[in-house]
């Protein structure tokens, strides 16, 4: 509840959410995010891309202290809100990150990485793919199942988990996409 009256106040200045209400937020942000809680159990090193306002990165480091993950997002505003919020919540299991995807060069490649309405997921895969460990995996969360999205995955990578995930008292459909590596590829 303390990063939701962080998002709250600093929204009202810096725009860092279309969703207003904090009551919405509690649905569409915070319960949205934490829907893919379980699906990280066996990770430790992810990267949330495009995290904006640390949604889902946030709440996911606050429920796993055990983890490290890394918040990163191209706007400046975004990524001083998030110095603030692990500044003011003590996450010694989050870095903040103010570069773009494709120009981050990590000291050590991450075993997930993690998007919410980054991109499509040939972007994402395209984009991120310097970032992940061979054994690695990407996860997507998406809204409506993007069939034509899935049908545009390279032959390099495989499809290999589609879970529907339930938020309560929200609308409309959420899903997760888990994508790794092929290794029968000679891509």
């Amino acid at each position: 509840m303390q990063y939701l009256a962080l998002l709250v106040r600093w929204n009202n200045t810096y725009n860092l959410t279309a969703i207003r209400e904090p009551a919405a937020m509690i649905n569409l942000h915070l319960l949205d995010s934490l829907a893919v809680h379980s699906h990280i159990a066996d990770k430790t090193r992810l990267i949330d891309v495009g995290t904006g306002p640390g949604l889902p990165g946030i709440p996911l480091a606050i429920m796993n202290p055990g983890k490290h993950f890394t918040l990163l997002d191209s706007a400046g505003k975004k990524t001083r809100f998030l110095f603030q919020v692990r500044t003011e919540l003590g996450l010694d299991n989050v870095i903040e990150i103010n570069q773009r995807a494709e120009a981050y060069e990590p000291i050590a490649h991450y075993d997930t990485v993690l998007s919410r309405a980054f991109s499509s997921l040939s972007d994402m895969l395209d984009t991120c793919q310097h970032l992940i460990t061979a054994q690695g995996c990407f996860m997507a969360m998406k809204g409506k199942l993007p069939e034509s999205e899935l049908a545009g995955v390279s032959s390099r990578y495989s499809v290999c988990a589609l879970c529907r995930l339930d938020i309560p008292d929200l609308e409309g459909e959420r899903h997760l996409v888990t994508i790794t590596h092929n290794q029968l590829s000679s891509d």
